[in-house]
């Protein structure tokens, strides 16, 4: 029997390892605006982390919904794809994944930017950075990328390098439940797999909509886990795409990905 490396099992549902990740981090450290300015000179990125990293990933902009934007993918191409997981250094690499969620909020922030122009963006759960990227891209004042992995800010980084941008902020601390920040606007894709983490997820984003009247997008393909949570409920279809033929291989035939406004009615009990 051949082995199932990486690409097996971080598609195969392997996210409630993260999940379990997310629920335990209620602090940790951050990454501020100033030490991301200093990150994004490359400087700070340690050089035995960015050889590894562009070694075993892929520069690709196909197969996605956004082949304007570069990223740095685990493919089929790459060794780790089939390789033994435990010679993965770095932790699970969720990040390396372009998710259908998160290439349909790219995809729909790059059609429309009127979205995000002159606003301020949070982009929750941003793995990759493409989502982010999309909103630097059409013209959003500020950007804050927040993923809980610290390789994934990296590979943000050198994601940013691959398409002639500067790097925008980034924080690796786990802020659901933490004090709403006065965003804009928050985009966040392919989130709600485990249903503890969407509970929380949907009550801090309440509290963000209530106290700074916040709009939030959110991208996801249609998994169970989302149609099935009460948030299914208060949210608004905005958009629907048709995923390439490789995203729906990598997925288990999922055949489409959409784009929800999340309007959650007064009445919400947010407690």
């Amino acid at each position: 029997m051949a082995f199932r490396g990486w690409g097996w099992l971080l598609l195969s549902g392997r996210q409630n390892t993260l999940a379990k990740v997310w629920k335990s981090r209620r602090g940790g450290p951050s990454l501020c605006w100033q030490c991301c300015c200093h990150w994004s000179s490359g400087k700070a990125l340690a050089p035995e982390v960015r050889a590894f990293l562009e070694e075993n990933t892929e520069v690709t902009n196909s197969g996605h919904l956004t082949p304007e934007i570069r990223l740095r993918l685990l493919t089929p191409r790459c060794r780790f794809w089939r390789e033994k997981p435990d010679l993965w250094p770095y932790g699970d690499p969720f990040w390396a994944i372009y998710w259908p969620g998160g290439q349909a909020l790219s995809r729909y922030i790059l059609d429309n930017p009127h979205v995000v122009k002159g606003r301020s963006v949070l982009d929750l759960g941003s793995g990759c950075g493409a989502t982010a990227i999309a909103a630097v891209m059409s013209g959003a004042s500020q950007v804050l990328a927040n993923d809980i992995d610290p390789i994934a800010g990296m590979a943000m980084i050198l994601n940013c390098e691959l398409n002639h941008l500067n790097p925008f902020p980034i924080t690796i601390k786990n802020i659901i439940n933490s004090e709403a920040g006065n965003w804009d606007l928050i985009v966040l894709g392919d989130m709600f797999y485990d249903e503890q983490l969407a509970d929380g997820l949907h009550h801090w984003l309440q509290k963000c909509i209530r106290i700074h009247q916040t709009e939030v997008l959110i991208g996801d393909p249609g998994r169970h886990q989302f149609l099935s949570h009460s948030i299914h409920s208060q949210l608004h279809k905005v958009i629907e795409y048709s995923l390439p033929e490789s995203t729906r291989q990598e997925n288990y035939g999922l055949t489409s990905s959409i784009v929800w406004s999340y309007q959650p009615s007064n009445s919400l009990d947010d407690s």
